[in-house]
């Protein structure tokens, strides 16, 4: 009886060719930086793959990084898609395609991508919501701004970091509204933010705004993003200008980044808008419908805690692009931006910590003891899956990361 190929993957794979996620690895035996595309339970050499078939996208796969094919554009985007896709599925490619292929478990995995800008958002209503009322408990739980911009602030692109990469503990100062003055120390209150996170292929004209409808020719795909928060730091320091060193010591990235173009059957309409959109933010009428079906799942050490639905997002990701160029920022290839923490109307679908303990408030029990933030040790993992094409799934990976103590 034949061996089965590497590419006979399981029917109902997340990973399957409909997929095609891409990342960065090296191996032991090799460890020269190049661009993979999984498949099932193994991971391509996309480049040598492209060599050995004589493709002419092996200048753009045979690279360390993904910024050759990001900066490449849509339609390049699509080719090598469409082709990735026919050396996967077609029987006649397999005496090419299988000697690139290693299995996931014997990959390092590196950051896909070099990151240029990082913004974050704060597109939840319900995680919005949430933090008002836990911050403001006599006023309006949204600033009047919120149903009008996506709200967002420009983060540090030097410590966006790929998965599995462990998190210092940061220290700062830190002041409790009770507290006769700052003190400085380790945060006491490290929490995670559940994100989606998006990357930017083609580049922008500095002073030309990106319109909605623009959207699918910039951005390249999304992935899983871990904003890890110091909340302590963070209500210290913020007033007037916003988050900064309790927000700047790590974010975490997935290893996968998944093309929006695998996405497709996961389009959805997102929630009704309260108020009149200004033109340029206005969607009523878009080709289709800028939200994604997302379920993501929060784990800390192995024990499931939240499920957001990215679903419920008030702004979409091409509201979001679109403000953050509207008064003429360019784009930069390898721009990261968050969708901001990622949270549902049920108290099981809050994506912090910072909701799900209600500040501290209310711990929430895990097989190894209570928690109202994170401890030295404690390991956290997103993982998340789509609706994919006749009733499949496409699987976003994760992102993980392991708390140390302060230096």
């Amino acid at each position: 009886m034949p061996q089965q190929s590497p590419l006979d993957v399981p029917e109902g794979d997340p990973f399957g060719p409909h997929n095609l996620p891409y990342g960065v690895f090296s191996t032991a035996e090799d460890p020269r930086r190049r661009v993979g595309v999984r498949i099932g339970g193994y991971v391509l050499d996309a480049g040598a793959a492209a060599l050995a078939l004589g493709s002419p996208y092996a200048g753009l796969l045979g690279r360390p990084s993904l910024n050759p094919l990001l900066a490449a554009g849509r339609t390049a985007w699509r080719d090598v898609r469409r082709a990735l896709t026919a050396w996967v599925t077609d029987p006649g490619h397999r005496d090419a395609v299988e000697p690139h292929l290693t299995a996931l478990d014997a990959v390092t995995l590196h950051l896909p991508y070099e990151v240029a800008d990082y913004v974050d958002f704060y597109a939840s209503e319900h995680h919005a919501t949430n933090v008002g009322k836990i911050f403001r408990p006599d006023g309006d739980a949204l600033t009047p701004n919120w149903k009008h911009l996506p709200i967002g602030y420009h983060g540090r692109s030097g410590t966006i970091v790929v998965s599995g990469t462990d998190v210092v503990r940061p220290s700062g100062q830190r002041k409790a509204p009770t507290d006769p003055a700052p003190v400085f120390g380790p945060s006491v209150k490290l929490d995670i933010e559940a994100e989606v996170g998006f990357v930017v292929g083609t580049p922008s004209e500095l002073g030309r705004p990106v319109a909605l409808g623009e959207f699918e020719d910039h951005v390249f795909g999304l992935f899983l993003l871990n904003d890890w928060s110091a909340r302590d730091i963070q209500a210290w320091e913020y007033v007037p200008l916003g988050p900064f060193l309790g927000k700047s010591f790590a974010t975490s990235v997935s290893a996968w980044v998944t093309p929006l173009e695998a996405l497709d059957a996961a389009r959805v309409t997102p929630p009704a808008r309260d108020f009149p959109l200004l033109p340029y933010l206005d969607d009523a009428d878009a080709d289709r419908p800028g939200g994604f079906d997302l379920h993501i799942t929060v784990s800390i050490n192995g024990q499931e805690v939240a499920r957001p639905p990215f679903a419920s997002m008030y702004w979409t990701a091409a509201q979001q692009l679109a403000h953050m160029t509207v008064n003429g920022a360019s784009l930069r290839t390898g721009d990261v931006y968050g969708s901001g923490t990622v949270s549902g109307p049920e108290t099981d679908q809050r994506g912090s910590l910072l909701e799900l303990t209600w500040n501290g408030r209310d711990a929430i029990e895990l097989t190894d003891g209570k928690r109202t933030f994170l401890e030295d040790g404690d390991t956290v993992t997103l993982t998340a899956w789509a609706p994919g094409p006749d009733g499949s799934r496409v699987g976003l990976g994760e992102v993980t990361g392991r708390i140390t103590a302060s230096h």
